[in-house]
């Protein structure tokens, strides 16, 4: 009997009715003030996956609402003068501890990070800040974790020890049954002349160390081999991850978004976004997402809230 391919996006499906059964999520949204991103918030407020407190000038906001007939009565609203104003305001609700979510809105990425990363009022953390794709690619079986394609432009090895690292928390967030992390490279083997294949060496080794936790890493590894069992077993690396991997580790940030964006423009996936290492998730949504995938971005920012509301109550026990 011929195996039939998973439905599209059947994950992202399931990952929004399972986030919808947690706590809303008490999410900042920085300047919804185009009919995109306002659609898109109180589409999740309605499916239960945030309580949002929207940020920006209210008279625009309101008018925005007015025009796309979105019931926004429910929700507070926090007028702000501009985008920048905006974006400064929803951080401070993270700083005083008002949400435990950053969403972007209509303004300009970094315009948004700026107030994320700020000396003064920031909200960083000793950890690097990273982005993670989490792809639903029609006919692959299991979701995937890219990390990272749009903020660290040529991470530095002690960069990608973080990278890896929030990149395993949000996959043990998720409740992956096994994190099988994949450091990629254009080949398989250590290769002096190609930096990002002694990188992905070493990352491996400070796994076996200790240093970063939580999953099984492997690399240096190529595309092929890393997600093709058959490629896997014709190259002859075995490991629990080769052929198997649930976590893609570029070596820069060209390679990510080359292989985010190829995904999604010839084979159909969505890519959710979520920025990591800051004191919340830091949604990041593009114009260009479909609603499902911005749904998919407020789930997995639902279940990385829940998963630090465990973690903090573990600690006081």
């Amino acid at each position: 009997m011929e195996r039939q391919a998973p439905a599209p996006h059947l994950r992202y499906e399931r990952l929004i009715s399972r986030a919808g059964e947690l706590q809303r999520v008490a999410t900042a949204v920085a300047h919804p003030c185009d009919d995109v991103s306002l659609s898109s918030v109180v589409e999740a407020w309605r499916r239960g996956l945030i309580a949002p407190i929207l940020v920006g000038p209210e008279r625009r906001i309101r008018d925005v609402a007015a025009h796309a007939s979105l019931d926004i009565c429910g929700l507070q609203v926090i007028d702000a003068a501009h985008s920048h104003d905006a974006a400064a305001k929803a951080v401070a609700l993270i700083r005083e501890a008002k949400a435990e979510a950053l969403m972007k809105g209509s303004l300009h990425t970094d315009e948004l990070m700026a107030a994320v990363v700020a000396r003064d009022g920031g909200i960083r953390t000793a950890r690097r800040i990273s982005h993670c794709f989490v792809m639903d690619v029609p006919g692959h079986g299991d979701p995937l974790i890219i990390t990272d394609a749009a903020v660290n432009i040529a991470p530095t090895l002690d960069e990608k020890v973080d990278i890896v690292q929030n990149a395993i928390d949000l996959a043990r967030a998720m409740s992956f049954p096994e994190v099988r992390v994949a450091i990629l490279s254009a080949m398989e083997t250590v290769n002096p002349k190609v930096p990002s294949t002694v990188e992905a060496a070493a990352l491996c080794k400070m796994a076996d160390r200790g240093q970063i936790t939580g999953g099984l890493l492997d690399g240096p590894l190529a595309l092929d081999n890393a997600i093709s069992p058959e490629a896997a077993t014709i190259k002859r690396i075995v490991s629990p991850v080769a052929g198997h991997a649930n976590v893609l580790v570029v070596p820069d940030l060209e390679a990510g978004n080359m292989l985010a964006k190829s995904l999604s423009f010839l084979a159909s996936a969505d890519a959710a976004g979520i920025v990591l290492g800051a004191k919340v998730p830091i949604m990041l949504t593009s114009r260009a997402d479909s609603l499902l995938t911005r749904l998919a971005s407020c789930a997995v920012a639902s279940l990385l809230a829940e998963a630090r509301r465990k973690n903090a109550a573990a600690a006081i026990r």
